[in-house]
């Protein structure tokens, strides 16, 4: 299979290369940084501003699918600049990807479209499946107009599916890298009182969910890219560090939080009990659907 893919030097993206390399893909990248990102990442790839232009029509001509994962980093303070980078970048860069891809012939025939779990905003300990409403907060607004504009594509004739992402484990990237020093330390916690929900998977799982989808032709519309057993925070916390060999009671109480990170604290102190509904319905079969397990793994890398 040929694959075009954006955002490809992140930490989905490194991994996601690496294993449809390994299956005997051909990959073209679309990069800001084109030379930079084919050393890297050993592929062919194309420069490509998403703010300022449509994607280039010859990254997509021949190839079967694409997988767009392309967005500025959302673990940031939220200053008004900093969300409308958030924002511009995945609806501005979405809809540029498609004028892109509407532009190319032949057409592929599958776009897989990265998203997240904030598209449900705050819903406490209620369980949420991929029909379960969007929030109204800002998260939520910005996924909204990511997936709107990604599902523009299927007016072109393409099978879209959206990968709605929760928080991927990974040693060397992500929200568990930033986790691990405090508590290597023996000084991590649970955060803001530990009850919000983690919707947490393993990179390994959330790789497996793009191939899937791309090999699938019955996958379409949202999918969590969450694990079959969502942990609130205080079980990830006590999960973390029994992984590690480390007391896990020091709590950071939610104020701290917010007087560092200011509005994007929400991601922390907030969160959703998001389960996989469609992919465990379609037979999709986790390597790692329970947390000890996901996390030894992970850490023993």
């Amino acid at each position: 299979m040929k694959i075009a893919m954006t955002g490809a030097t992140g930490l989905i993206g490194t991994r996601l290369v690496a294993a449809l390399k390994a299956r005997g893909d051909e990959v073209t990248v679309l990069s800001r940084s084109p030379q930079r990102a084919a050393a890297a990442l050993g592929v062919e790839a194309l420069g490509w501003d998403a703010l300022r232009e449509p994607a280039p029509s010859a990254a997509f001509e021949g190839r079967s699918a694409v997988i767009h994962l392309a967005g500025e980093p959302v673990a940031q303070r939220w200053s008004a600049d900093a969300k409308k980078a958030i924002l511009d970048s995945r609806e501005i860069g979405t809809r540029n990807l498609v004028a892109g891809i509407a532009a190319s012939d032949p057409r592929p025939s599958v776009l897989v479209s990265s998203s997240a779990v904030g598209y449900y905003g705050k819903h406490g300990d209620e369980i949420i499946e991929e029909q379960s409403a969007p929030g109204n907060d800002f998260l939520a607004k910005v996924c909204l107009a990511w997936e709107r504009e990604a599902a523009a594509a299927e007016q072109l004739g393409l099978r879209v599916v959206l990968i709605r992402t929760g928080i991927v484990l990974d040693a060397d990237g992500g929200a568990l890298k930033t986790m691990l020093p405090p508590f290597k330390a023996g000084v991590g916690g649970p955060v803001a009182g530990g009850k919000q929900y983690m919707p947490w998977i393993h990179a390994d799982d959330i790789v497996g969910l793009y191939l899937t989808a791309l090999d699938s032709s019955d996958w379409s519309g949202p999918i969590n890219g969450t694990a079959p057993n969502p942990a609130t925070n205080a079980e990830f916390s006590k999960a973390l560090g029994k992984a590690l060999h480390r007391p896990s009671l020091f709590p950071v109480p939610g104020f701290v939080i917010r007087a560092r990170f200011g509005e994007m604290a929400e991601i922390v102190t907030e969160g959703q009990r998001a389960i996989p509904a469609v992919a465990s319905a379609k037979g999709y079969r986790f390597l790692y659907p329970q947390l000890d397990g996901a996390l030894s793994a992970v850490l023993a890398n």
